[in-house]
């Protein structure tokens, strides 16, 4: 019986171009997963749009001299452009300044005051009467209430990593024009997130998710509190209310909505205009959202609860693969410190499987991960051209001098082609597991499994020799045979990954139709179609030469050294020997380690000074991918720093580390005992 499956990839914000540490967190999981399910003969919708509000639009386009529309107009054609050349499968891209999307969050808005789930307030924000604008703590920075730091940004100080409300800082200014910024009271409109705990909560517990996701919403919902989801601005829904002029939602309030109003836009184009509601409004219909994690309270948390107020019967999410942070080279892909990757050169000489395989081959899924030009070369030359395209090549050219061109009978196998064959099957099962789960990492590994299984085979039946004699000729035959049925699967399996080169395998097998029609089960369970033609061979992938990424490699260092932003900061102001001498340098051991609740930014260590243990919070965890991965190092602490008390937990010392180029680093003391003075 055919699934129906709704899936949806996080709306780009089309604030600029995108990279490839995007397409790696939702976009490309998301496609492998549309395709394959699609092959599986369900009833498959792959929706997504450019997110197009927000005060970050706003003032990036007055940096642009351009309007706010106009901004967005360039940005989602480059992206829409940009998904077209990785080959994603959207049945439907929109985008949030759609008419209908306005109508649509407005709906849910009224829907949710009608409830009792909106209140008004009055609060104080910080607004700036130079660029008459209410500033988001983004985009504020000021001197910390805390330890005095004159750089803390709007919710957090890096010096010392206190968190608090932008209004606390003291002498708060833009961060774009270094303006002074004043309080200002101003009427909101604030989403009671609160009055949903207890359905969350038992709604939550019973998914299967990834742990990182569940733990992360729970923690989450633990302290749920009324949420603004309005703003003053110009740009943006208005809110739907007469006392409400000026107002419009937040950003992240309406950003998911935008599903469903894409959708309602492809019901409209393909001239049924309530088809959206089979998959919204339907509870038989699957949900799956894949997002990166930094999304993951508004896909787990926020938009759930929106749902759970509305008077329509809007589906909750089934399935939330949320992926973790794909860099480059180590750091994180930023266009600002020259740090990444010229899209327009790299089409040029590159393939748009190359890279699909590539990512995939190495999904951040579970922890953090990285594309690198040496591993991009090895993935192609190794992988796609020296297993992949190197079975294909080898079994269809012997195929078009000795079996005249045909696909041969297979006839009276031995128990090493029925082995061979039995070990295709059972690897097409184990891929087919892995889509489902949406491990894409799991499945590129087995499918380059199958190419060089299909070699093995190859080269441990020796055609070449076979055809030498008559009585021979059926055992080669056979070998032919069994190794394009391994090209077929190989082309059903890989086609979610590198759909281009899977289809282009597909034909040169003879088939006529297009892969993408083609059934799994169906393929991989019928045999081959003895005498069928084959094309005359083709090379699938090209070699990625030594130089190439040698030039890559110099010109991604080259563009960092010119870059406008310098990885540098600035000498902070002289001091004498008698400060430095106040300063009391110990060397600790790392005992334990864990997360702060409810603060992205924060460790709380408990470290060993040799004469007593101390807790120690520390602002590192952002660029921790495990905790548990610092116990026993051992570190500098400042252990006569005054005691501070950081989301409410007693500091007791500060941790020296380094950061560079998107790595910690700590200084080599492994070698002295604890509680060693450091000078």
């Amino acid at each position: 019986m055919k699934e129906r499956i709704l899936i949806t990839a996080a709306l780009p914000y089309a604030n600029g171009p995108l990279h490839f540490g995007h397409i790696a967190g939702a976009y490309l999981p998301a496609d492998c997963y549309a395709r394959f399910e699609r092959m599986q003969g369900n009833d498959v919708l792959y929706i997504c749009g450019s997110d197009e509000f927000g005060i970050a639009i706003t003032l990036q386009a007055q940096i642009a001299k351009r309007t706010p529309k106009e901004h967005v107009d360039i940005y989602h054609e480059v992206i829409k452009n940009f998904f077209s050349q990785l080959n994603f499968s959207f049945d439907h891209y929109s985008r949030t300044t759609w008419p209908k999307h306005v109508e649509t969050t407005q709906a849910f808005f009224r829907d949710l005051l009608e409830n009792g789930y909106i209140e008004a307030k009055e609060t104080p924000q910080l607004f700036s009467e130079k660029e008459q604008l209410f500033l988001a703590d983004r985009y504020v920075i000021g001197t910390c209430p805390k330890c005095g730091f004159d750089k803390a940004r709007g919710d957090e100080c890096p010096k010392c990593a206190a968190s608090f409300e932008a209004i606390d800082l003291i002498s708060p200014r833009s961060k774009l024009s270094n303006a002074p910024l004043i309080k200002k009271v101003t009427k909101h409109w604030f989403l009671r997130f609160d009055l949903f705990k207890d359905k969350l909560e038992k709604w939550l517990a019973s998914k299967d998710w990834k742990p990182n996701v569940i733990h992360f919403a729970k923690k989450y919902i633990e302290d749920l509190r009324p949420r603004a989801i309005t703003r003053d601005s110009d740009w943006g829904i208005p809110v739907p209310l007469p006392e409400a002029e000026g107002k419009v939602f937040y950003v992240w309030f309406d950003a998911p909505i935008g599903y469903i109003s894409a959708t309602r836009e492809w019901a409209e184009k393909i001239g049924k205009p309530d088809a959206w509601k089979t998959y919204w409004c339907n509870h038989e219909t699957k949900l799956v959202q894949f997002i990166g994690k930094d999304n993951i309270p508004f896909h787990a948390v926020f938009f759930p609860a929106m749902i759970m107020g509305q008077n329509e019967p809007y589906k909750l999410v089934d399935e939330l693969p949320a992926n973790e942070f794909y860099n480059l080279e180590g750091r994180q892909f930023s266009k600002s410190d020259g740090w990444y990757i010229d899209l327009e050169r790299f089409f040029q000489t590159f393939t748009t499987d190359q890279i699909r395989y590539t990512i995939a081959a190495n999904a951040p899924e579970s922890q953090d991960s990285e594309f690198s030009w040496k591993d991009f070369q090895t993935r192609c030359n190794s992988e796609l051209l020296g297993k992949y395209g190197n079975l294909a090549n080898r079994v269809l050219v012997f195929a078009k001098q000795h079996t005249d061109g045909k696909i041969p009978a297979m006839k009276d196998l031995h128990e090493v082609d029925e082995t061979f064959l039995q070990k295709i099957a059972s690897l097409a099962t184990e891929i087919s597991s892995a889509y489902t789960s949406f491990h894409v990492r799991r499945a590129s590994q087995l499918m380059m499994e199958l190419a060089q299984v299909g070699n093995v085979y190859f080269d441990a039946k020796k055609p070449w020799a076979a055809r030498k004699q008559e009585e021979t000729h059926q055992d080669m035959y056979n070998t032919i045979a069994c190794c394009i049925y391994a090209l077929k699967v190989l082309a059903v399996v890989s086609y979610p990954i590198i759909p281009t080169s899977a289809g282009k395998l597909w034909k040169l097998l003879g088939y006529t139709t297009n892969l993408s029609s083609a059934l799994w089960k169906k393929e991989i369970s019928e045999e081959n179609k003895v005498g069928q033609l084959l094309p005359t061979p083709e090379i699938l992938f090209a070699r990625v030469e030594d130089e190439i990424i040698t030039k890559e490699i110099a010109l991604l260092h080259s563009k960092k050294e010119t870059a406008t932003m310098s990885d540098t900061a600035a000498l902070k102001s002289e001091i004498n020997i008698e400060d430095v001498k106040k300063l009391d340098f110990r060397v600790g051991e790392i005992l334990e380690a864990e997360k702060v609740p409810k603060s992205k930014k924060l460790l709380k260590l408990l470290v060993d000074l040799g004469f007593e243990k101390r807790t120690i919070v520390s602002g590192i965890s952002e660029a921790v991918e495990d905790p548990a991965h610092l116990i026993g190092k051992k570190v500098i602490v400042v252990a006569n720093l005054q005691t501070a008390k950081l989301m409410g937990i007693e500091s007791q010392g500060m941790v020296l580390v380094v950061e560079s180029q998107g790595k910690l680093l700590f200084p080599d003391v492994n070698q002295a005992a604890n509680g060693s003075i450091f000078s």
